[in-house]
């Protein structure tokens, strides 16, 4: 077992972006953290005490409908750079209006690729499906999902770092084990919970997985997505602004995340490491800049 998410921190998200009209951005706020925290909560509880065939299914649909939208997010956007004419091609249909061409075609095709991962998981190569379904999710939620400010950063990281730490380490007191490893693992006769990158381990006679959580990506990266507009936004470059430094501080705190994985030989909550290691640096470098209150009040 290597970097695990829990599911239902992703699976958030996942409604967000499902709920929210095409291209249109949905800015988070502070009190967001609140309603992360309960009902993440209550779904994982859920998923433990009913951790059965159908709430796994029921995930992997949610995944797969979340990859549609971000498969043809992705390769939408490529065609249309790469031919200009594109961007303008519509039809109009029935109920639905003028449709971009390029949906029309691009859509269909990502729907057979979401069913066909679906249908066999069980394949050896089945997760390089599931690396590019997820990545594709993830680009789509970082355009659409944006934190304004540090303030809303601040209040998103730090409850989503004592919410794994409670979950991995001290649930073990009240449930006897520990309840996000648990649901992390999904069932035995049900399908594997997708919301993870993976990749086969060399020369592992289990044939396990090297995995690291939607979570552990989409968290921090929101900051970091945050970072690249405030610099943007300002007209500062590599050597003057945070963008680099947070990218910096995630690869460190990544590292540290695989550190204690060896060291401990268990699944660890990757955002133990990752939100010192980028909300830490962003909070301390803008002290030390004279531009904390800037971040902490910004509205990019």
């Amino acid at each position: 077992m290597a970097l695990r998410t829990f599911p239902p921190r992703v699976l958030l998200l996942s409604v967000v972006l499902l709920a929210a009209p095409a291209a249109e951005v949905v800015e988070l706020q502070a009190n967001t953290a609140l309603v992360f925290i309960v009902t993440s909560s209550l779904v994982l509880l859920f998923l433990f005490f009913f951790n059965s065939n159908w709430s796994a299914w029921l995930l992997v649909c949610l995944f797969c409908l979340g990859s549609l939208q971000g498969m043809e997010f992705v390769v939408s956007s490529l065609v249309v750079r790469l031919c200009q004419r594109c961007r303008e091609a519509k039809v109009k249909l029935p109920a639905l209006g003028n449709v971009k061409v390029v949906t029309l075609v691009v859509l269909p095709l990502a729907f057979i690729f979401a069913v066909t991962w679906a249908a066999h998981q069980d394949s050896p190569v089945a997760w390089v499906g599931q690396n590019l379904m997820g990545i594709c999710m993830m680009i789509l939620v970082l355009q659409v999902v944006h934190m304004p400010n540090i303030k809303v950063a601040s209040a998103l990281l730090v409850s989503a770092f004592f919410y794994d730490i409670f979950w991995v380490f001290i649930s073990p007191l009240i449930f006897k084990k520990s309840v996000m490893i648990t649901v992390a693992r999904g069932s035995d006769d049900g399908p594997s919970l997708p919301m993870v990158l993976k990749m086969p381990k060399e020369f592992d006679s289990w044939n396990g997985y090297d995995m690291i959580g939607f979570g552990d990506i989409l968290f921090p990266g929101l900051l970091v997505a945050f970072s690249f507009r405030y610099d943007r936004t300002h007209g500062k470059d590599l050597t003057d602004g945070y963008f680099l430094c947070l990218m910096i501080g995630y690869a460190f705190g990544l590292s540290c995340t695989y550190v204690g994985l060896y060291l401990m030989n268990s699944g660890q909550p990757a955002l133990l490491y990752l939100v010192p290691s980028t909300l830490g640096v962003i909070v301390l470098l803008g002290a030390r800049r004279g531009e904390l209150g800037q971040l902490w009040n910004a509205k990019v």
